[in-house]
């Protein structure tokens, strides 16, 4: 099994002490995000846990926890997301700056393989124009190229649900010319700084620039952080184009305080407030507690890990 920690919320930035008690407990209750009475019991393991894959735009708050981590016996990245934007765009981020010096102080303590810089989402108007994008992606790369190993990046979708908080920031997806732009810049600048680029669930053709597609829940990269191989499925709910193997997301929706403009995973900030305020680090859900009317399940699980047979 491998656990999204979270696709959903910001576990490392908001809810550490939270997830260091549900490994050391051992087991973790998830709400199904569309009916809130089903409830599953998922064990977290070294066992079944394959790997913990971290989404974060700060993991400051778990800088302190990764020696116990190492000690517990659970492999596990992060992906970390920087970008350009200002507060207008991120509400409530530290500066730019300071989210670099994490960066960095992550990857020297774990290496850099196990840290991934995600430039997500690209948003291009008038103030972020397609060279604002080449002159800060270049300029990143001079501070974090020596860090990691990959750069994940993807182009803003409008979804529905937050089309009307991104209206006057970005009213219209954006046109091929400036992907194609992006992409190409972006390449030559990431080759420049001997740095793999990849695109996340993006149809734009980036291969004859040396653009991968992106496996985020990467199999490839978890492999080489454990050292065995893995029998894991690639992930069909994701979206088209995703290269990710199946995860098992632990996060809940309405839970995350950086108030980005794009976020798909926040309705708004009354909710989120609402639902930060319920959060309890001692509960096995991370937002409240049980009811009692809740129907809990016992999810299977089990290591994707590859047996090799005896040859005795």
């Amino acid at each position: 099994m491998i656990v999204s920690a979270s696709r959903r919320t910001d576990i490392p930035a908001f809810y550490a002490d939270w997830f260091m008690n549900r490994l050391q407990e051992g087991f973790v209750y998830i709400r199904n995000p569309m009916n809130c009475r089903q409830v599953s019991r998922v064990v977290l393991t070294p066992a079944v846990v394959d790997c913990i894959v971290f989404w974060t735009k700060n993991p400051a708050n778990m800088l302190s926890k990764l020696d116990t981590l190492d000690a517990m016996g659970f492999p596990y990245y992060f992906q970390f997301t920087i970008t350009p934007y200002d507060r207008q765009v991120e509400g409530r981020l530290p500066k730019k700056a300071a989210l670099m010096e994490t960066f960095q102080q992550l990857s020297a303590k774990i290496g850099k393989e196990r840290v991934v810089w995600r430039y997500d989402p690209v948003i291009v108007n008038q103030a972020f124009t397609v060279q604002y994008h080449l002159d800060l992606f270049g300029k990143m790369c001079d501070k974090l190229s020596g860090f990691t190993n990959q750069c994940i990046f993807s182009f803003i979708d409008l979804y529905a649900k937050i089309q009307k908080r991104m209206q006057g920031t970005i009213n219209y997806e954006i046109n091929t010319s400036a992907k194609k732009q992006i992409v190409q810049g972006f390449s030559r600048i990431a080759k420049s700084h001997k740095l793999e680029l990849a695109a996340c669930s993006e149809t734009i053709p980036g291969e004859k620039y040396g653009v991968l597609a992106a496996a985020c829940i990467d199999k490839r990269r978890i492999e080489n952080i454990t050292g065995y191989s893995l029998q894991a499925k690639e992930d069909a709910n994701q979206r088209f184009a995703c290269g990710c193997v199946e995860s098992i997301d632990i996060g809940a929706y309405n839970s995350c305080g950086h108030s980005c403009l794009y976020c798909y995973a926040n309705n708004g900030t009354s909710a989120v407030h609402k639902n930060m305020k319920r959060h309890d680090p001692h509960s096995p859900l991370l937002i409240g507690h049980l009811s009692g009317e809740e129907i809990i399940t016992i999810r299977k699980v089990k290591s994707h890990k590859i047996i090799q047979p005896s040859l005795f």
